[in-house]
Order: C-alpha cells, then sequence, then structure tokens
C-alpha cells in the first residue's frame, strides 16, 4: 500500500508569502524612489529652464518698448512677467538719463559756440555781481541839466550818487560812470530804484517857481537802459500826481520799483526823474541798485 506524498507544510507556506511580500515591498519602494527621483530631476530642470525663458523666452528689445501697452492684471500676477517688467522699467529709466545727459552736454557746447560767435565772452563760474548806490549830498552836481542830451531820455538823470562805501553803498564787480552801472556780464539781473521827492516851502523861494511846484503834477521816476541803440530803452516808470495846499508847509512821496531783466555784457543803466527841483538825495531815502540773479 503506497502513501500520498507530503505537501509543504503550513509553516514553510507562510514564509514563503512573508518572502513574496517583502520583495514585492521592496520592489514597490524602489520602483517609487525611482519615480520620484526622476519626477523631481524633472521638475528641477524645468524651473532652471523657465527662469532663464523668462527673460529669453521674449525678445526684451520688443517687451521694454511695449512696456507700457502690456501691463494687465493677469500678467501683473505672473512672477516671471513682474520680473521682467522691473527689468525693463530700469533699463528704461538708465537709457532715459543718459539721453538726457547727453542731450544737455550737446546744448552746453552750442550755447558755447553762440556765445562766441556773437562775440560774447564763455561765461565761467557767476562771481558776484551787485551794486547800491545811494543819494549824494551834493545835490546841485547831482542832476543833469533838463534836456542836456539827446540819450538821456525823459526827465533829469542822476548823475552823482554815493559809491564809495559810505553808509550803506558798495560797488563789487561793478564800475560807475556818470551814474551809470555798467553791466559785465551778460545775463538776468534784478533793478530797483527809489526817488524822494520833498517839497518844503521858502520864504525866500521865487513864487513863479512855488506856483508851479504847487500846481497838481505827476512825479515820475524813469529806470533806461543804454545800448548801441541811439535812444535809450525805457524799463521801468512808476508816477503818482501830487497836489498841495497851500497852507501846507512841506510834502513828501516816495516812488520804489524793481523787476528783473536780461542785460548784456557793456549795456548801461540809470535813473531819471521829473521836477528835480524838489528830489532830495537823503542816502536812506534816495538809492538804485542791480544784482545779478542768473
Amino acid at each position: 500500500m503506497m502513501l500520498p506524498a507530503a505537501g509543504p507544510s503550513p509553516g514553510q507556506t507562510c514564509g514563503a508569502v512573508l518572502v513574496a511580500a517583502v520583495l514585492l515591498q521592496s520592489v514597490c519602494v524602489a520602483v517609487t524612489f525611482l519615480y520620484f527621483t526622476n519626477e523631481l530631476k524633472q521638475l528641477r530642470d524645468t524651473y532652471s529652464k523657465s527662469s532663464i525663458a523668462c527673460l529669453t523666452g521674449e525678445e526684451m528689445g520688443n517687451f521694454i518698448q511695449n512696456l507700457d501697452l502690456i501691463e494687465s492684471e493677469d500678467r501683473a500676477a505672473d512672477p516671471c512677467w513682474q520680473v521682467k517688467w522691473h527689468l525693463g522699467k530700469l533699463i528704461k529709466k538708465m537709457m532715459s538719463r543718459s539721453y538726457e545727459e547727453n542731450i544737455s552736454a550737446v546744448n552746453a557746447d552750442r550755447a558755447l559756440t553762440l556765445s562766441q560767435t556773437d562775440g560774447q565772452q564763455p561765461r565761467g563760474p557767476i562771481n558776484r555781481i551787485a551794486a547800491h548806490l545811494t543819494g549824494n549830498s551834493n545835490r546841485k552836481n547831482s542832476l543833469s541839466p533838463r534836456n542836456s542830451s539827446p540819450r538821456r531820455g525823459n526827465g533829469q538823470k542822476i548823475n552823482n550818487w554815493e559809491s564809495s562805501r559810505k553808509g550803506h553803498s558798495f560797488l563789487y564787480n561793478v564800475e560807475l560812470r556818470n551814474g551809470e552801472l555798467v553791466i559785465p556780464q551778460t545775463g538776468f539781473y534784478y533793478i530797483y530804484s527809489q526817488t524822494y521827492f520833498r517839497f518844503r516851502e521858502n520864504e525866500n523861494e521865487d513864487s513863479d517857481l512855488l506856483a508851479q511846484i504847487r500846481n497838481p503834477k505827476q512825479l515820475v521816476q524813469y529806470v533806461y537802459k543804454l545800448t548801441n541803440y541811439p535812444e535809450p530803452i525805457l524799463l521801468m516808470k512808476s508816477a503818482r500826481t501830487s497836489c498841495w495846499s497851500k497852507k501846507a508847509e512841506y510834502g513828501l512821496y516816495s516812488i520804489y520799483q524793481g523787476g528783473v531783466f536780461q542785460l548784456k555784457r557793456e549795456d548801461r543803466i540809470f535813473v531819471s526823474v521829473s521836477n528835480g527841483d524838489i528830489v532830495d538825495m537823503d542816502k536812506e531815502a534816495s538809492f538804485f541798485g542791480a544784482f545779478m540773479i542768473a
């Protein structure tokens, strides 16, 4: 009688199943590791390429040229677009600054060439150019005779100003000739002047002169510029009407005016007044000056 062959024991079966499960798990882990490693490598390569493509995927020249036309809310949320937008803004700013500097240099050279062509001296650093003249107590020699010269305009020119640093008067890089300030350098100047009119009745005064003064008249102050033209050019004029009562012992009026004017080298400016008989050349009340501002 033959006995049946003995099969694997239950212990052997469980051991084989366990070994197979361990092998299967190891294979799954290995496959999973290789899969994720490959994916990470692809993501890294993709990110590296996209970071470069952020700047090279679209021609930067066209992007900068159309920078203000391609702004939108959708693209503003794209980090790559933001990087290119800020870079484009920086490049445009640097190009604009370089263009302005080049244009300024060209304009400066052109202005220098034109000034030399016109016979003007090239402008270097601006020196202090200013003058303040005060009234001179020697009234007889202060005003020129009426209509003494066809180149003196209206009124009587004030010839004698105090300029020798007495009191408040001074001259800086300006020359005074016969009551005229000679401009040393082309530029913009602020010119100002004040004239003090004072009438005081004198018993010994000529009655005709007194009657002439008492009549309502305009008190006028003129500021003129002398150039190569045959006639002086009026820059400013200020006036007021006076009328003194017969009972008044004296009357006081002052006229002030000032303004900015462009003057050229060798131009001359001076002050003339009407009613020279009643002009008071008190140094604190009558004065004339100018200073360069640009």
